[in-house]
């Protein structure tokens, strides 16, 4: 086996692929795709999202300083490409998608309903890279789809289908590996558990 030398790209996959909502519930709002997200910090809670700044929702997050991240699974993979491909210039995509705007918990942006996990967030810095500007936030609430709970109270999150985003693509998480620690415990779990 050999290895092929490329010049630096974004080739970090798979990444999440999920629906950043902004605007505000009973004015403008906007659903925007966005790939390049994740945490940056635990305590407090923060993530970022990387937006161009030619973008709709670009001027909308950056006058509001609050976005929601909607985490996307299988049932919205459609609903999440379509978001990424046309612009809120021109179309209504709550409206086009079928899908339900309603009132974030803290934040005035509105969260998508159909989603199993929304991340509401506010804008601590926004970060100019290049292509894309970086919005630094501290996350203040998260609201999440009961119908993932099971009758212990757990959140089974990977029973809503999540997606992820590789290369171009988009692929639905699946087997079950192990969980953060198993390749020391004593008792190594079967990889075929469902978690």
């Amino acid at each position: 086996m050999g290895k092929q030398i490329w010049k630096p790209g974004t080739v970090l996959y798979p990444v999440p692929a999920v629906m950043v909502s902004c605007g505000d519930l009973d004015g403008e709002k906007n659903i925007i795709t966005i790939a390049w997200t994740g945490i940056v910090n635990s305590d407090p809670a923060m993530t970022y999202i990387s937006v161009r700044p030619e973008r709709h929702s670009f001027n909308m997050i950056k006058k509001s300083g609050e976005f929601v991240i909607n985490l996307t699974n299988k049932k919205l993979v459609r609903a999440c490409d379509y978001c990424g491909v046309v612009s809120g210039r021109d179309k209504d995509k709550f409206k086009e998608m079928g899908l339900t705007p309603f009132k974030s918990s803290v934040v005035s942006a509105p969260s998508i309903y159909e989603s199993p996990v929304n991340i509401e967030c506010k804008v601590e810095d926004i970060i100019p890279l290049g292509t894309h500007h970086m919005f630094l936030a501290k996350i203040v609430s998260v609201s999440v789809s009961d119908e993932y709970f099971d009758e212990t109270g757990k959140f089974n999150f990977n029973d809503s289908e999540p997606v992820c985003y590789s290369h171009g693509c988009y692929y639905s998480i699946g087997e079950y590996l192990g969980k953060f620690g198993y390749s020391i415990q004593k008792n190594k779990p079967k990889r075929n558990k469902k978690k």
